[in-house]
C-alpha cells in the first residue's frame, strides 16, 4: 500500500470523540454458507465497466443477501493500452488457478466465480439468484470471524492538519477460521481480502480511453494462502488502510472493508466467507 493512503474514518473517530468506544469491530461468518462472488476485471477491458457496476450494488456489503463481494483487477490487459493501477499479477494467477481446477484453459475478462464455480450467466438475473440460493442453502461448512482494530489514533487526534491526513493508517487485523469435518475436503486454505470502495479512474488510453470508471470492492491487498491445521487457522497482523488520498476528505464508514474465507485448495471450492465493513 502507498505511504499516501490515508486512514480518514479512524480520524473521523478522533475528532467525534467516540474513538475509544469504538475501537474495535468485528463480524461472524452465519450458520449458512455465504457465497464468495469473485469479479475479474480490469480497466482496459470495454466490457467490465457494466460488471463493475453490477457488482457495486453490494458494495455497502451483501452478507445479509448471502453474498461477499470482491473485484480483482487482473494485469494481463496492461500491455494494451493503459495500465490498471489496481491490477496485481496474484489476480491473473488465482484466476487461472480457479479455471485449471474447474478443467479449464481460457481466461477471460469480465468472469465470475461464485464460492469457487465459474458462472458464465452471472449477468441473467435468475441465474445469478438461483446459484446464490443454492449456496445459503447449504449449513456452513466452517466459521470465520473477523475483527479489526485501529492503530496510531492518538497521533491522528493530536495533529488535525493536511500533514497528519497523509500519514499511512494501520490496524491489526485478526483473522480466524475452523473447519467442520475438514477430513471431508482437501487441504483447507485461509485468504484474507482487504478491499475499498469508490475509487475512480480516468482512462486516458487502451479500450476506456476517455472514459471516467467507478470501482467499488476493489481488492488492495491480499493475504494468503494460511493452511489450516486441524481444522484451525489464524491470520493476525498489521495492515496499512486502504483510502486512497483523493478520497480522504469523504472517507467514512463503508469506504473499505476486510473480507476472510476459507478454500478448499483441491477443488477451490469456498466453504465460508464472512465480510467486515469498517465500522466507526
Amino acid at each position: 500500500m502507498s505511504t499516501r493512503r490515508v486512514g480518514a474514518f479512524v480520524l473521523a473517530w478522533a475528532v467525534s470523540g467516540v474513538a475509544q468506544a469504538a475501537s474495535l469491530c468485528s463480524a461472524r461468518s452465519p450458520a449458512h454458507r455465504v457465497a464468495l462472488v469473485e469479479l475479474y476485471s480490469s480497466e482496459g477491458c470495454s466490457s467490465c465497466p457494466p460488471a463493475d457496476r453490477w457488482l457495486s450494488q453490494w458494495k455497502d456489503g451483501g452478507a445479509a443477501s448471502g453474498i461477499v463481494p470482491l473485484a480483482l483487477h487482473v494485469d494481463y490487459w496492461n500491455s494494451l493500452g493503459w495500465t490498471d493501477r489496481f491490477s496485481q499479477h496474484g489476480f491473473t494467477e488465482r484466476q487461472q488457478s480457479l479455471t485449471e481446477r474447474a478443467g479449464g484453459h481460457l481466461v477471460y475478462t469480465p468472469e465470475v466465480f461464485v464460492s469457487g464455480r465459474e458462472l458464465r450467466s452471472w449477468s441473467q438475473d435468475t441465474s445469478f439468484d438461483a446459484r446464490i440460493a443454492q449456496v445459503r442453502s447449504q449449513p456452513a461448512e466452517a466459521d470465520v470471524t473477523i475483527t479489526l482494530e485501529p492503530k496510531n489514533i492518538d497521533s491522528a487526534s493530536s495533529a488535525m492538519n493536511s500533514a497528519a491526513l497523509t500519514q499511512p493508517m494501520r490496524a491489526m487485523l485478526d483473522a480466524r477460521f475452523t473447519a467442520h469435518g475438514a477430513g471431508e475436503h482437501g487441504p483447507l486454505e485461509a485468504y484474507v481480502a482487504v478491499y475499498e470502495n469508490a475509487l475512480t479512474t480516468q482512462v486516458r488510453a487502451g479500450e476506456n480511453s476517455g472514459a471516467t470508471l467507478h470501482h467499488d470492492r476493489v481488492v488492495r491487498e491480499w493475504i494468503g494462502p494460511v493452511a489450516l491445521d486441524a481444522g484451525h487457522a489464524q491470520i493476525r497482523r498489521e495492515i496499512d488502510l486502504p483510502t486512497d488520498a483523493r478520497n480522504a476528505p469523504r472517507a467514512s464508514r463503508g469506504s473499505f472493508g476486510v473480507v476472510a474465507f476459507v478454500e478448499d485448495a483441491t477443488s477451490g471450492d469456498v466453504l465460508q466467507a464472512a465480510d467486515l465493513p469498517a465500522c466507526h
